[in-house]
């Protein structure tokens, strides 16, 4: 064997050697790190990329205790097309009496909040809408004519909030994330499920999101009626995203629908599909957002659809 060939033949042996050793290094350690973990019951991020895969194995309630703290709704960027949609046509249409809601009144409730989607959208709905009422203010100050802002082509902007527009107070509800809530918009997060929600309880607080203050929200009765209540309802818009559906019973359904037909004007539910089912008599009426008129129960015009991500409105026939 020529002498160049012995010693390639013998590096390669040597390099082959030390590849192995590594190997085995690396697995032990990772074995180790593997052990370590032992029977954690918080898992990070949400398990699966398949929600119906999350369901099947581990059911509902037990896949949100897993991942309570960590969830992260994949939709968000349909969910923010639907909602910065919906809130201008709702602010366009129903400006006169969004301004008079008071800083006792919830101007949007985030049942079944999640990680806090429908808080940060409604979020940055409010101040971009700011933003461009302030610049169009002094364009028309000056001497060229207001210039809209660039954004991207498809990308859902909101409409100008000028003075009129209140300070919005938010409320969120969630049995199962109120940490995720809470870490990801730093706001305080109540822990009521849909069953409390259902027998009357709402979350006792509200944020102020353009200056992070408190307001105590005041618990005065359930009928639009309750001559105690300085104001004819509690809640202008209730929002429920990629939760509802998961109630199947159809009588605990109706007694959530109906107790939250009593204290809020506005529901928008957001799923990947047009479910759950809302029948007459359960205290809503279907919305058309387009023509901004009631509807049939079963139609299917002005419902919005981003991304996936299907958009219903209701107004409450309670109030």
């Amino acid at each position: 064997m020529p002498l160049f060939v012995y010693f390639l033949s013998n590096s390669f042996s040597s390099f082959s050697l030390e590849l192995e050793i590594l190997r085995t290094i690396i697995h032990f350690l990772f074995s180790i790190s593997v052990m370590s973990r032992g029977d954690r019951v918080t898992v990070s991020g949400n398990l699966s990329t398949s929600m119906r895969d999350n369901y099947g194995e581990h059911g509902v309630v037990e896949y949100y205790k897993k991942v309570g703290s960590s969830y992260r709704n994949p939709h968000y960027p349909g969910i923010r097309s639907s909602l910065f949609t919906w809130f201008n046509r709702w602010w366009d249409n129903e400006k006169e009496t969004i301004s008079r809601i008071t800083p006792e009144q919830i101007m949007l409730f985030d049942m079944a909040c999640a990680s806090g989607e429908a808080t940060l959208a409604f979020f940055d709905w409010c101040n971009s809408g700011k933003k461009m009422f302030q610049e169009s203010s002094k364009a028309q100050g000056g001497d060229r004519p207001p210039v809209a802002r660039p954004h991207k082509k498809g990308v859902i902007i909101s409409i100008p909030l000028g003075p009129e527009f209140p300070k919005p107070q938010v409320a969120a509800a969630d049995p199962f994330t109120a940490a995720a809530y809470q870490e990801r918009t730093s706001y305080h997060c109540s822990a009521l499920s849909f069953e409390a929600i259902a027998e009357g309880a709402v979350p006792s607080t509200s944020v102020n999101i353009v200056d992070g203050s408190i307001c105590d929200v005041l618990q005065t009765g359930d009928a639009p009626e309750d001559t105690e209540r300085p104001y004819p309802y509690l809640v202008e818009v209730v929002v429920c995203s990629f939760a509802l559906h998961l109630v199947e019973n159809p009588s605990a359904l109706f007694a959530l629908l109906w107790q939250l037909s009593l204290k809020a004007r506005w529901l928008v539910i957001l799923a990947p599909h047009k479910k759950p089912e809302i029948k007459d008599g359960w205290g809503w009426c279907k919305w058309d957002v387009d023509a901004w008129a009631e509807c049939s129960m079963t139609s299917t015009v002005g419902e919005l659809l981003y991304d996936r991500v299907h958009c219903r409105a209701y107004r409450s026939v309670n109030i």
